[in-house]
């Protein structure tokens, strides 16, 4: 058997395994749509408070505050936006939004300090905003970034489940913003990859050890979130919200969905700002680890990019393996492309997308050597060595 030949079957055996035995990752849609709903809680709707940590959010905070107070909660429902020492005016946007309501007796709005040693400055606001949410005692808290808009049955349903199943994190991905060409291209591709490393059937199933949640929308159980050693407990996590999920994942069960009732507002402008949305995380997922950057750069060589090279260039049995590689990759790709309302045939791309990915993924672990990794809203926040109390 030739190299080449060995190169395509092993792609090709790679992906049948991911097809059959990765928890159904590539099968995309809106998740949280059961028909009936959840019932409401037989105990009657808990106190919920919603925190949403926001710097330099001038632009789109008002249409963010205008869903959560719009939401249609029977319960009790309150929000604490805390301002991470914003120079846009994001605090008076936030307020105005709310007074144009007539709801501003259910806005706190507080001034973030600036974050202690350790401390990411998103995960230090959070904790900010969640210790006044706790002086009302709520049940619930309601962990929510500031570029995420809700349908007006987002938090209801969100609760619903939550009392019904027991869960302890209720987290939902929000669809996030696609319109322009590089958001086409790259875009569903991120949430594509997000649920083969996590696929969400074995986050979702409460003997597995995989846990993530998406840290736009995360609602968890109060009581939970104190018995986990609260925000502190993984105040330097970059990815933070699958951090808090493998926490909260030891109290009890959690959930993570795919949603239309949530959407991230905020576009993406050009392919330099997904380029940085993407490196200021990739290489802490790889634990800021130089082998797993080389295992992981060599997987994806052979997952992605051998494939096309193969049902292009090779011949006989050599360029059936690959073409079969990149049809079952192809094909993968198809509930995530028509999730997002693109044509199947951006499902080929997906090599030249994969390619752009690991050169992120690159980018990421070059600007952590260069001391900025993290990098953040005019942050640098990475750890130059991996935090083993924060993975």
């Amino acid at each position: 058997m030739s190299p080449l030949l060995a190169l395509g079957l092993l792609a090709l055996a790679a992906w049948i395994c991911l097809f059959a035995l990765r928890g159904g990752f590539w099968r995309s849609g809106p998740e949280d749509e059961l028909q009936p709903g959840p019932p409401a809680p037989a105990d009657g709707w808990p106190d919920v408070t919603a925190v949403l940590p926001a710097r330099d959010e001038a632009d789109v905070v008002g249409e963010v505050v205008r869903s959560l107070l719009g939401q249609d909660y029977p319960g009790s429902f309150r929000l604490v936006l805390v301002d991470d020492q914003s120079s846009d005016g994001t605090a008076a946007a936030a307020r105005a939004a709310a007074e144009a309501m007539g709801q501003g007796e259910r806005l706190t709005v507080i001034a973030g300090a600036p974050p202690p040693a350790g401390w990411t400055g998103k995960l230090w606001a959070m904790a900010q905003g969640v210790e006044r949410a706790g002086e009302g005692a709520p049940e619930y808290l309601w962990l929510s970034d500031a570029d995420i808009a809700y349908a007006p049955d987002a938090l209801s349903r969100l609760i619903a489940g939550a009392t019904a199943e027991g869960l302890v994190l209720h987290s939902l991905m929000a669809k996030l913003h696609c319109a322009s060409l590089p958001e086409r291209l790259l875009i569903p591709a991120f949430i594509f990859f997000f649920r083969m490393l996590y696929p969400f059937a074995w986050v979702n199933r409460p003997r597995s050890r995989v846990a993530a949640a998406a840290g736009g929308c995360m609602l968890v159980r109060a009581q939970a979130l104190q018995a986990a050693g609260g925000i502190a407990a993984i105040r330097g996590a970059l990815i933070d919200d699958c951090a808090l999920a493998r926490r909260l994942k030891a109290e009890g069960p959690i959930r993570l969905a795919l949603t239309e009732r949530a959407r991230s507002i905020r576009p993406y402008a050009g392919f330099g700002a997904i380029r940085r949305m993407v490196a200021r995380s990739a290489y802490a997922q790889l634990r800021f680890s130089p082998w797993l950057l080389a295992l992981t750069v060599a997987g994806m060589a052979l997952v992605y990019l051998v494939p096309p090279l193969l049902a292009l260039f090779a011949q006989g049995w050599t360029q059936l393996a690959g073409v079969g590689a990149w049809l079952l990759m192809t094909l993968a790709f198809q509930p995530t492309l028509a999730f997002y309302r693109i044509s199947p045939l951006w499902g080929l791309a997906m090599p030249a997308i994969a390619g752009l990915y690991l050169l992120f993924t690159l980018d990421s672990a070059h600007q952590h050597r260069q001391g900025r990794g993290g990098f953040w809203k005019g942050r640098a926040q990475a750890p130059m060595s991996a935090d083993p109390k924060n993975p």
